[in-house]
């Protein structure tokens, strides 16, 4: 048989040869196995725990890449919950999910009998609301003149029915003002239909917004809609300088007025110099907020109560401030008993500058009359976290709190929280302010609490190497919960990815601090930690055990998160595990600065990036290169944002102990980067520590440029000499894609070998499914090429 002809180069796509084309052909066949299901909400509906007669209800939100259609899609997959006759929980599955094409958002009533569904395309009218119970009870259809699309990305988000059930507050966009209009014979004073042909609109001014992922937004505003007529109502009497989120309703009382709306305000005025300016919040929890509570839109006082009157009414459409004593103040939550107000607070990031800093927990005592008072007293109930013991609770970090996170109690909370490199469950008791880790003590494994079932807990656990799996925890009296596991549809994982991670092994290593001789705090003295996964346990400490086919170390890559305040947590990746398929080791480091790690460890790390995480990553590379883990002359580094403002700063300083880089979205030129940046204050506090707070200005000074310049990898450019790959996203607000083509072009005029991907509709975050796709082939086969 004569061979076929070989593709001639014509044919071949841009940048592939024939080699190549092979690999990536391998590659994406290998990776589309790893588009596994993963779980994002529960909810548990009509739940007794421990009762047989009237058992749970669960539903769970379940999100998976749909490639062809470049979209995520979104499934909603039920459950009976029941309890047998030897008191264990069985679980009764719905035979098919149903996928929620168009909802933006599933919000249960408080009793659990209707059910909120949020039908909300961006930027297209109108937004549509539906009530079940369990028919189609109500539709709702909110035209753009009255609001724009909910907010339902987790940050401004608010959407929350009342306790009578006949109301829902949510955040929306506020209605898009008027712009001029103009015709061929100037301009329009009495404005233009929609459809005039022989008008079109003008831009009218600028307007600040609020940074990535809010570009096409403007302010957050609050509403009301009355579900049994569906007339939408704006509340009135919120400052026009606030952007509002997260909104809850206060509990009713005895007084005449119960319909109080409790939310955040973030001040349009919140750079270090108070002015007008909206600095980049998504991720940020620097920003400045309060609570606020105000009267709802719908509110009628009871006038068979002779204590309501005019002044009540004005008093309740005035937004009253709650928490003035601090600078940060988000995700409020009322005990069962409506007497309690908890809540969180990022004081320690407002006041230092650090885009995430650890946060402490906070209460207030509910009038008993209902009415909201600015003088109402904070009580401290979680405190941050300094520098915690060996082991010990090191506070909490960007803990997301449950609609509903009590306990039967009334006092003690759920949560999750970074405890180190892993994620654990904790309670937290408001009245004794004693902390308590729920989870199992197995560090290798992450935990995230999903919903609660009375006093049983839903959840979800997974490791670097075991894919996500429900669980199930029967209190069994005190804080003691007894575990186990929820047999799901959604674990038909392929026998390749069974294969491949059943090879695999992780564990958390614990890397002593290099640099005791500076003037350090304790907790920055105290080891950092980084998870290593391989396919073989080492044997002893001095030989390489980590085999590949030819009985040398399997080369190594060095992951590094962004942030630089974030954290890895030892849970299931897909990018980690499909990394791992292809051969390689993986070192991910949890340098100082990272999160669950006390505050002093966090703190420690401003001022001192580019030399501080730099040689922390350096030194776990040294532990594992020591301890005869890998090879030395095989080593590859990925990161994103400021893991890439790592990566690049590894390939200019230590240009000989990294084969490969890829990055994407880096930070490789602070200069610059402050002048595009939606978070210019970052490159001051990053580069001057605290102390930047005081002299951050658009208007930079020739010293600053020079101090952001060697802060920057772009200052160690000459001597890198590995090949690197970049993946930018050309919508990117964060750090503006013209911060790497610079770099870019900088290393092509070096001679360093560079391959560029820019995906055009993609923002800081590479994720539509296509692009992310996309983004992980290019570096498995770019690492093939060049650390194999």
């Amino acid at each position: 048989m004569q061979a076929p002809e070989a593709v001639s180069t014509k044919e071949l796509p841009l940048g592939m040869d024939e080699t190549t084309l092979e690999e990536y052909a391998l590659q994406a066949k290998a990776l589309r196995e790893f588009n596994i299901p993963v779980i994002d909400k529960a909810w548990i509906l009509k739940s007794e725990s421990g009762t047989t007669t009237k058992p749970s209800w669960a539903m769970f939100s379940v999100g998976q890449s749909n490639l062809l259609a470049n979209k995520k899609r979104t499934t909603i997959l039920s459950s009976h919950i029941s309890t047998t006759s030897d008191q264990s929980v069985n679980f009764q599955w719905s035979p098919f999910p149903i996928e929620m094409t168009g909802v933006s958002a599933v919000i249960p009533s408080p009793s659990g009998s209707k059910l909120l569904v949020v039908r909300n395309t961006e930027n297209e009218s109108p937004t549509q609301l539906e009530i079940w119970s369990p028919h189609l009870e109500k539709e709702i259809h909110i035209p753009q003149s009255v609001h724009g699309a909910l907010y339902t990305d987790g940050w401004f988000e608010g959407i929350s029915w009342n306790h009578q059930e006949n109301l829902i507050a949510y955040v929306a966009e506020e209605p898009a003002p008027l712009k001029p209009v103009f015709s061929d014979l100037g301009y329009k004073k009495e404005g233009s239909p929609e459809k005039d042909c022989n008008s079109w609109k003008g831009q009218g001014d600028w307007e600040e917004h609020w940074g990535e992922t809010y570009s096409k937004k403007r302010k957050p505003s609050l509403f009301v809609v009355d579900v049994a007529s569906g007339e939408v109502r704006a509340v009135k009497g919120i400052p026009e300088s606030l952007s509002v989120g997260q909104v809850v309703w206060a509990p009713c009382t005895s007084s005449g007025f119960c319909n109080y709306l409790v939310f955040v305000g973030w001040s349009a005025e919140n750079g270090p110099q108070q002015t007008p300016r909206k600095l980049g919040i998504k991720y940020c929890y620097n920003r400045p907020c309060a609570l606020y509570a105000i009267g709802s839109p719908f509110q009628q006082p009871d006038t068979e109560k002779v204590q309501v009157n005019i002044d009540e009414v004005e008093v309740a459409s005035r937004a009253i401030s709650l928490t003035r004593a601090l600078s940060s103040a988000f995700g409020p939550r009322f005990s069962p008993d409506g007497r309690s107000l908890v809540f969180l607070s990022a004081k320690s990031a407002v006041d230092s500058g650090a885009h995430v800093a650890t946060d402490s927990l906070h209460k207030i005592d509910w009038p008993v009359d209902g009415k909201p008072d600015p003088s109402l007293s904070i009580v401290d109930v979680v405190p941050v976290v300094l520098c915690p013991e060996d082991g010990c609770f090191p506070g909490l970090y960007e803990s997301s709190s449950l609609a509903n996170p009590w306990l039967s109690d009334g006092c003690t909370m759920i949560m999750s929280s970074a405890w180190g490199s892993s994620q654990a469950i904790i309670s937290v008791n408001v009245s004794s302010c004693m902390v308590s880790r729920l989870s199992p003590n197995d560090t290798i494994y992450s935990w995230d609490v999903l919903a609660l079932d009375g006093d049983d807990i839903l959840a979800v656990s997974s490791s670097p190497i075991d894919p996500p799996q429900i669980k199930y925890g029967c209190h069994i009296g005190s804080l003691k919960w007894d575990w186990s596991d929820v047999s799901t549809p959604l674990q038909d994982y392929s026998d390749k990815v069974r294969s491949l991670l059943s090879s695999l092994e992780c564990s958390i290593l614990k890397i002593p601090v290099n640099e005791t001789s500076q003037n350090f705090s304790k907790g920055a003295k105290s080891p950092f930690e980084a998870i290593f996964m391989s396919r073989s346990k080492y044997k002893s400490e001095k030989s390489c055990n980590k085999y590949g086919k030819d009985g040398t170390c399997d080369p190594l890559i060095v992951l590094l998160h962004g942030g630089p305040h974030s954290v890895s947590l030892s849970r299931y990746s897909k990018s980690s595990a499909f990394l791992s398929s292809l051969g390689y080791n993986l070192l991910i480091v949890n340098y100082r600065g990272s999160l669950g790690f006390g505050e002093e460890a966090l703190q420690s790390l401003p001022g001192r990036v580019g030399s501080q995480d730099v040689t922390d990553v350096l030194t776990a590379l040294d532990f594992v290169t020591e301890k005869g883990l890998v090879d030395a002359s095989r080593v590859a580094v990925l990161g994103g944002s400021h893991g890439g403002f790592l990566a690049t700063h590894l390939i200019g300083q230590a240009p000989d102990r990294f084969t490969v880089a890829a990055v994407h979205n880096p930070v490789c030129n602070l200069a610059q980067m402050v002048g595009t940046s939606d978070i210019p204050d970052w490159c001051y506090v990053g580069t001057f520590g605290t102390e930047g707070k005081k002299f951050f200005s658009e208007a930079m000074l020739d010293e600053h440029l020079t101090s952001f310049h060697n802060k920057s990898p772009i200052s160690h450019l000459s001597k890198v000499k590995a090949p690197v790959l970049f993946l930018l996203g050309a919508k990117d607000l964060r750090v503006p894609v013209s911060n790497g083509l610079q770099y870019v072009r900088a290393l092509r005029e070096k001679g360093v070998e560079v391959k560029v991907i820019v995906f055009p509709e993609d923002i800081h975050e590479i994720k539509r499914p296509q692009s992310d796709f996309e983004s992980l082939l290019n570096i498995g086969v770019w690492f093939r090429k060049y650390c194999k």
